[in-house]
């Protein structure tokens, strides 16, 4: 999804605009819409763990010693993005990730304000949600983004309580506005150093690549050849 230039200037300008819905009780249940996306919660965090983690830390599965990395680029209201995690993530995480090949970092790329607050929720599980609860919201972007008629903030609500997210802990979240900038501020500066332009776009890097920048839901087998090429 190309990025329109206005449309991200609307949303630094009005960063608060998708929290303001009104309260709906909530009962924590079992959604069968969501069986087989949506994880267990997360076990508490430690308050050492949550220093040290931090809402803008990195988000990544794979080794730490992997020797490619790359930066997904995404929104959360992105079809596109929504495709390649569809599609092509799954092999990407069997052949690519868990037999040590490569790391994956996920960097918000918020394109509407939807998306921000999307991405404001995610950031405030903890870090070993935030991946499983990102590939939840995009599997299931019909039902939360882009249905009419329906309280998004309410329905991002019941996934985040899904998630160990408890109300108010959602509430403090949507309304965290230094979190807000950091996720604005850090998409901006995506875009001016690697000219982040479209929605999904990665940045490989490893011995054979460094900061290549590529766009597009690739499919499986053109993702694995730009990985290679990156390893040299």
């Amino acid at each position: 999804m190309t990025v329109s230039r206005r449309l991200l200037l609307g949303i630094g300008g009005a960063v608060a605009a998708a929290a303001g819905a009104g309260t709906l009780w909530y009962a924590r249940r079992s959604d069968p819409a969501l069986a087989g996306v949506m994880p267990p919660p997360a076990p508490p965090a430690t308050a050492a763990t949550a220093a040290a983690e931090g809402p803008m830390a990195e988000r990544s599965i794979g080794r730490a010693d992997a020797p490619v990395v790359v930066g997904e680029y995404f929104s959360l209201t992105c079809s596109h993005c929504a495709a390649f995690h569809r599609d092509t993530m799954p092999r990407v995480k069997a052949e690519l990730i868990e037999t040590g090949k490569l790391r994956f970092v996920f960097n918000d790329f918020p394109l509407d304000q939807i998306a921000l607050t999307a991405a404001v929720i995610a950031r405030s599980l903890p870090a070993a949600s935030y991946e499983p609860f990102v590939g939840a919201l995009l599997a299931t972007q019909d039902r939360w983004a882009f249905a009419r008629g329906v309280n998004t903030t309410e329905e991002l609500a019941k996934m985040a309580a899904l998630a160990g997210l408890s109300r108010p802990a959602f509430d403090a979240a949507i309304a965290d506005q230094a979190l807000r900038t950091a996720i604005l501020k850090a998409r901006d500066d995506a875009a001016r150093t690697y000219g982040i332009d479209a929605t999904p776009s990665f940045v490989f890097n490893g011995p054979g690549a460094r900061n290549r920048k590529e766009s597009g839901a690739r499919p499986y087998d053109d993702f694995a050849r730009l990985v290679q090429q990156a390893a040299g």
